[in-house]
């Protein structure tokens, strides 16, 4: 699905130089998602027989589609950490939902499984991402991508976090997270397009490992 809608323009910094920084990204992201998946392996591995001990017949990855830079959908990869029918079920929880604005969040989910309410509390399910950030579809940092249907409650303004690359992590993940509101969360995004550097994503990533395994509100 491509977004029919026009999204409106931030100041960026100077042409050549946001090439220049496109470039050395993409080099980042390569470079470090490959060497993620190669130290991670066994990580990975354990997590993927621990879903399918619990689940034999559901499947370890969870692929779900998202809207990703100027609107273009994407397979987005994460473990599976919710029952197999989990989507057939949201609509009787809509009226539950945690958070503010187009995101749907709720702390005791009664889709998530026992390995999806650990893989979940530490984010290792989001390591499948990984795959994500090699194809080109994400970014290593950056705003998170959005459901389709999220995006069909966007205000023009809201859609200016579609002009770049989407992320595994940003300045939502390193600021409250699940705490911080659909429309904070949508100024930290905006905040960190104006603003992308080298030193910015280095401080983020930093402060993304600090967190990964002590989050104790990630749902």
């Amino acid at each position: 699905m491509e977004s029919g809608r026009q999204l409106e323009s931030i100041p960026l910094f100077e042409t050549k130089n946001r090439n220049l920084f496109r470039i050395n990204k993409r080099i980042q992201d390569i470079c470090l998602s490959l060497l993620g998946l190669i130290l991670l392996s066994p990580l990975l591995l354990l997590i993927s027989l621990l879903i399918k001990a619990e689940d034999p017949k559901g499947a370890v990855i969870f692929a779900q589609t998202r809207v990703g830079k100027n609107g273009k959908t994407f397979k987005m990869y994460k473990f599976r950490s919710m029952v197999r029918d989990a989507e057939k079920m949201l609509g009787k929880l809509m009226e539950q939902n945690e958070v503010s604005g187009a995101m749907f969040k709720m702390k005791n989910d009664p889709r998530i499984t026992r390995v999806g309410r650990f893989i979940r509390k530490t984010s290792l399910d989001e390591l499948p991402q990984l795959f994500n950030v090699l194809k080109g579809d994400m970014s290593l940092v950056g705003p998170r991508p959005p459901l389709p249907r999220e995006v069909d409650d966007y205000t023009s303004y809201d859609m200016m976090r579609l002009l770049v690359v989407p992320g595994c992590t940003g300045l939502w993940q390193i600021s409250g997270r699940n705490h911080v509101g659909f429309q904070e969360m949508v100024e930290l995004d905006l905040e960190y397009i104006r603003n992308q550097s080298f030193f910015k994503d280095m401080v983020i990533l930093f402060k993304t490992v600090k967190v990964f395994f002590g989050e104790d509100n990630a749902y």
